[in-house]
């Protein structure tokens, strides 16, 4: 019989290791044979079941499982999952966890991309670190004039989010919708606004918020006022992402307010190497389970209550 099968050895330098705190060195000196030997026999009793790893980790990381659930169903790098404590409470928790998960990956020379709204407003307040990014860039994904609040428009997002992490910063000087298909494509011939989407679509990482349904759209209601419903009644739209509505599958929808709107398409926001979206609420599930349905972010930041209700949804 080897040594490998000798379970009363294995059990021997499990406990000697594991419960007694002895170093595998200590342990190879004791047992007479070489530390190599001893790491092989620690594995070994893993493998026979003879030591069981646990980690204990409800209290610290009560997600877990959650965030798991959702990475294997849609394929997703992370899942950032925080506990809900109401709308705007879980709106400033998501945005501080998603300013943590940004300063954990980002990269000098890097460039960011981000789009607008309130979670990306918590999130760029909640920044918050000695770290100086001297040569990261922050560019606008969509339109940043218009009659929102300032503080949520992509342009004051990028602008605050360099001023907090000492980096630059770049301005999309268009509105976030216009008139017309026609206007549009004006406003899109301009070489200093084509020079803000050809920088956006080559970021490294882009930030994006994720709207619901029309009728819960801050966007909606405040450019096409009381007859936002009726301009959706026969539309395919469950949401939208740097606002462009997309349909069940991430595909940008058939309507007008795409061909008006001014913002980095959808196609375009899958060639972004790392795309992290940033939304909680079950009025946007719907339009979360689109966007991983169409693969159009890598990582979500979302709450307990939302994550449950994407996995019911599923």
């Amino acid at each position: 019989m080897s040594f490998f099968e000798d379970r009363r050895l294995l059990v021997k330098i499990a406990h000697m290791y594991y419960e007694e705190g002895a170093t595998q060195s200590q342990i190879a000196d004791e047992i007479g044979v070489s530390r190599s030997l001893i790491s092989k026999y620690l594995s070994k009793a893993r493998e026979l079941g003879i030591v069981e790893i646990i980690i204990h980790d409800d209290t610290i990381h009560p997600f877990r499982q959650l965030e798991g659930k959702i990475e294997r169903l849609y394929g997703l790098r992370e899942v950032v999952c925080v506990p809900n404590l109401g709308n705007e409470s879980s709106k400033a928790r998501v945005g501080a966890a998603a300013g943590k998960y940004l300063l954990r990956v980002i990269r000098d020379g890097q460039t960011i991309g981000v789009s607008s709204g309130t979670t990306i407003h918590e999130m760029v307040e909640a920044i918050s670190t000695n770290q100086q990014f001297p040569t990261v860039t922050f560019v606008p994904l969509v339109g940043g004039m218009g009659n929102e609040r300032v503080d949520i428009h992509a342009n004051h997002i990028a602008a605050t989010f360099a001023e907090r992490m000492q980096a630059q910063y770049k301005l999309l000087h268009a509105p976030v919708v216009v008139d017309s298909k026609e206007a549009k494509e004006i406003f899109m011939r301009q070489t200093s606004i084509q020079n803000i989407f050809s920088l956006g679509t080559k970021a490294n990482i882009a930030i994006v918020g994720i709207g619901g349904t029309p009728e819960h759209s801050t966007m909606v209601k405040s450019y096409l006022g009381q007859e936002h419903q009726e301009y959706f009644d026969q539309s395919d739209v469950v949401g939208d992402i740097c606002y462009n509505f997309i349909n069940e599958h991430g595909q940008a929808s058939n309507v007008s307010w795409n061909e008006k709107v001014i913002a980095l398409e959808v196609e375009k926001l899958k060639d972004i190497p790392l795309v992290v979206g940033v939304a909680c609420g079950v009025e946007k599930v719907k339009a979360i389970k689109a966007s991983l349905e169409g693969k159009l972010i890598d990582v979500l930041v979302t709450d307990e209550q939302t994550a449950k209700a994407l996995l019911e949804e599923a």
